[in-house]
C-alpha cells in the first residue's frame, strides 16, 4: 500500500480509499456479509480510509461498516458526509446547525464510535449562510466529535469565504478522465493552502469500469443519468451524443491499459492517483476481489508518451471534460 500525508492533518492516508456506497441498497440488493469480508480484506491490505455519506443509504453503510471495523476502528480514517439527500429540503440540500449536529450524532451511532476523523458537508446549501455552517463545524471539532472538517463540491468562492471563518482541512471532488474541471482553480487552491484532497468518481460512475457498452439500452443509460441527478457533468457523461463519444474513447483507453498488463479500471485509477493534488482516490467496493483489483493501480506509472496518448484520445473523440458552468446550475430565486 502507498500512503500520503493528508494535507496539514496528522494523518497518513492510503492512496486507495474504500467507498461504502456499494452497500447502501440504492443500486439493488446487497450482501452485507460479503461487504464485511471486503472491509476485513481491505484492512489487511493496508487501506485505512473509509468513506460514508448520509445521502447513500441514509445510515445503512455506516451500520454495516461499524460492525465490520469493530476493534480495528482506531486503525482507520473514518469519513462521514452530510448535507445532501433530503427530499423535504430545497434541491435536497440542507446544512443548518440542527441538521449538521443531528446528522453527525446519527453517523456516530451507526458507526459505533464517539468521533469521526473527517466530517464533510457533502454539498453547499444555498439557503444557509456560510457563517452558520462553518461555525457549527468548528463546534463539533471543539467537542471532539470530529477531528477534522471540510466540504465537498463547493465553488472556489465558497472555499475562500469558508476558509476565512475556520480552516478547511479536507475537501472531496470528482476527478477522472472525463471530469477535469477541478484542475483549473480548485486543486491549485487546495495545494496552496495545504488542504487534503479526496477524489470521488475515479471510475467515472461506471464508464471506466467497463459496465457500459455501445449496445446498452438507452433506458439503462437514462436511468444512470437520472439517478445521478440533473448535474451538468453527468449530463455530459451520459447524454445521448456525449455517451457515444465517451464510449469510443473508453475502447481506446482499454488498448493503452493492455500495454501495461492492466485492466481499464486499474489504468484509470492509476491515472487519477498520478495527480499530485490527490491524496486518496475513493472507489466503491463490495467484494474482497474488488480490493485486489483496485490495488493493481499502485506500484507503476504511465509514461509521458502514453499520457500524451490519453490526451490525443480525448481530443480525437471530442470528449467534453470541462462542461460549461459549475456542477449544478445556480438555484432559481
Amino acid at each position: 500500500m502507498q500512503y500520503r500525508q493528508f494535507g496539514q492533518t496528522d494523518m497518513s492516508i492510503s492512496a486507495v480509499g474504500f467507498g461504502c456506497w456499494a452497500v447502501s441498497g440504492t443500486q439493488g440488493p446487497t450482501d452485507t456479509g460479503q461487504f464485511e469480508r471486503a472491509v476485513q480484506h481491505a484492512l489487511d491490505a493496508g487501506i485505512n480510509c473509509f468513506d460514508t455519506a448520509e445521502a447513500c443509504g441514509m445510515g445503512i453503510p455506516g451500520r454495516v461498516l461499524g460492525r465490520a471495523l469493530a476493534s480495528r476502528r482506531e486503525d482507520v480514517c473514518l469519513v462521514a458526509k452530510m448535507g445532501l439527500g433530503y427530499p423535504e429540503a430545497s434541491n435536497r440540500h440542507d446544512s443548518p446547525r440542527t441538521r449538521i449536529i443531528a446528522s453527525l450524532e446519527r453517523s456516530l451511532h451507526n458507526l459505533g464510535t464517539d468521533h469521526v476523523d473527517v466530517y464533510l458537508v457533502h454539498w453547499p446549501d444555498p439557503t444557509m449562510p456560510l457563517e452558520e455552517t462553518f461555525h457549527v463545524l468548528d463546534d463539533v471539532v471543539r467537542q471532539g466529535k470530529a477531528r477534522y472538517v471540510g466540504v465537498s463540491n463547493f465553488r472556489l468562492s465558497q472555499l475562500e469565504a469558508g476558509m476565512q471563518l475556520r480552516r478547511i482541512d479536507v475537501v472531496q471532488y470528482g476527478w477522472n478522465f472525463f471530469d477535469r474541471r477541478m484542475q483549473r482553480e480548485i486543486f491549485p487552491w487546495c495545494a496552496a493552502h495545504g488542504v487534503g484532497v479526496m477524489a470521488h468518481g475515479s471510475l467515472a460512475y461506471g464508464l471506466l469500469s467497463g459496465s457500459f457498452t455501445a449496445e446498452a439500452p438507452s433506458d439503462e443509460r437514462r436511468s444512470k443519468r437520472d439517478r445521478l441527478g440533473g448535474l451538468n457533468l453527468f449530463q455530459a457523461m451520459f447524454g445521448e451524443d456525449d455517451f457515444r463519444r465517451n464510449l469510443r474513447a473508453v475502447e481506446e483507453f482499454k488498448t493503452l491499459a493492455a500495454k501495461y498488463g492492466k485492466t481499464l479500471p486499474q489504468f484509470a485509477l492509476g491515472w487519477t492517483l498520478s495527480n499530485p493534488a490527490i491524496h486518496t482516490a475513493l472507489v466503491g467496493i463490495h467484494r474482497a476481489s474488488e480490493v485486489d483489483e483496485n490495488l493493481g493501480a499502485l506500484g507503476w506509472s504511465i509514461s509521458f508518451q502514453d499520457r500524451a496518448a490519453i490526451e490525443a484520445i480525448i481530443a480525437r473523440n471530442e470528449v467534453v471534460t470541462e462542461p460549461p458552468g459549475w456542477l449544478e446550475d445556480d438555484p432559481v430565486a
